[in-house]
């Protein structure tokens, strides 16, 4: 890991194999459609298996909010559908065939708020939208205080979002520009220092543009949001990617929302590193078969600080992460493990390295002692509302703390949720 004094943030190295430099256009001949991670989603299908779907079709909705649609991400048939109880949404598989077609929405003319609200919902684009505090994606009549539209990202082997607008300058322009209708605050645009800044034309004031720095985690979200606008408990605020936002702006366009976004695939378990375009839900193992090196590994949907094992690409995971198998270690003794493990002591040490894992934004070493002493409104005051688990994956990789922070961020603000909310 670098450490670099003139800025902030570190640039956190992982071993990767020489990466092949064309793009390759892949669509996996299965597809999952899944909850967004740690969001439980009581939903009602739409579909049953074995039914053929167009690729953007409906294939289940929320119980409490119909309006709100998942829908297919490539042109198939289904072919199974699995719930947990209480109706929550596990995944629904979908098999390939390029004769289901395309779902296509009308679309008006002039769009107003409302009009704009709902075609985001049924369309499937909502769940591209990220809520915070608490994360997951915001409910249907929800207005935020402010959105965040991040044009950077700043994680290792992150693909580059301004590779992802080649040639979508206008439908950037135009899905940035329909932000506005769902909001009554300011937008922001998270961009790349020393890049050409898009001449959107809107009210002034309105828009903002904050530019970023290549160091982790300059182009993380919740970051940036505590730096110029924190989200409470009363003022939500929601994030979203730059690919997204011209996904809308084409949306409005044709009325067929695009379901292809840039990915990159990194880590040591390969052979070669790849960059491909392809959809939400794909699947990994296909994505993966002809460049992973032999062995056993390790599948990851996101990166190598937060991805987690999967067998779909998440929802917003824009990277895949393949890494060696270890061998399982035989497991000691559970007195010998209490003994050294579980009773020691790990102090948080103040360090120029914790404090550039979270931006130098944050008040490092109080927030990481707040969340291990389970002290909320310290680490409310601290900004703890602005973040989620993916903001302080550096922090915890620069303790060793092998995901214990992020544990500790999540378990907190699952329980202010329950606590403080209105």
């Amino acid at each position: 890991m670098t450490f670099f004094r003139s800025g902030a943030g570190l640039i956190p190295e992982f071993p990767s194999p020489h990466e092949n430099t064309d793009i390759l256009d892949v669509a996996t001949e299965e597809a999952g459609v899944q909850p967004p991670f740690g969001q439980a989603l009581h939903v009602t299908p739409l579909v049953a298996e074995g039914e053929l779907v167009a690729r953007g079709a409906a294939v289940a909705c929320l119980r409490n909010a119909p309006d709100i649609c998942l829908v297919a991400p490539i042109p198939g048939r289904v072919a199974r559908i699995s719930l947990l109880p209480g109706r929550k949404l596990s995944e629904i598989i979908l098999f390939r065939e390029e004769n289901g077609g395309i779902a296509r929405h009308a679309i008006a003319a002039s769009t107003t708020g409302a009009e704009l609200r709902r075609l985001m919902q049924t369309a499937g684009f909502w769940p591209r939208l990220r809520r915070r505090p608490f994360g997951g994606m915001p409910k249907g009549d929800e207005v935020p205080a402010a959105i965040f539209v991040m044009g950077v990202d700043t994680r290792p082997y992150a693909p580059d979002p301004q590779q992802a607008l080649e040639g979508r300058e206008a439908s950037f322009e135009r899905g940035l520009a329909a932000l506005y209708s769902v909001t009554d605050g300011p937008v922001f645009v998270c961009w790349p220092d020393g890049s050409k800044v898009p001449g959107v034309q809107t009210k002034e004031g309105d828009l903002r543009w904050i530019t970023c720095g290549p160091r982790h985690p300059q182009g993380s979200a919740g970051i940036r949001i505590h730096q110029a606008f924190p989200a409470g408990l009363d003022a939500t605020v929601w994030d979203i990617h730059a690919e997204d936002v011209a996904d809308l702006g084409e949306l409005l366009d044709t009325g067929a929302l695009p379901v292809t976004r840039l990915l990159r695939i990194a880590g040591a378990g390969l052979r070669e590193g790849l960059s491909v375009r392809t959809h939400p839900g794909a699947d990994l193992r296909q994505l993966t078969r002809r460049i992973a090196a032999p062995g056993p590994h390790v599948l990851m949907s996101g990166s190598h600080l937060d991805g987690r094992p999967a067998r779909w690409l998440g929802h917003r995971h824009r990277q895949v992460t393949v890494l060696p198998r270890d061998e399982a270690r035989p497991r000691p003794h559970w007195l010998i493990a209490a003994l050294t493990e579980t009773a020691a002591t790990r102090p948080v040490i103040p360090t120029a390295a914790l404090n550039q894992s979270l931006g130098a934004v944050l008040h490092a070493t109080p927030f990481i002692r707040a969340l291990g002493a389970g002290d909320d409104e310290l680490a409310m005051d601290l900004g703890l509302l602005s973040l989620l688990e993916e903001d302080v994956a550096l922090a915890d990789y620069a303790l060793g703390a092998d995901g214990g922070i992020m544990q500790q961020v999540r378990a907190m603000l699952d329980r202010i949720r329950v606590e403080y909310a209105p």
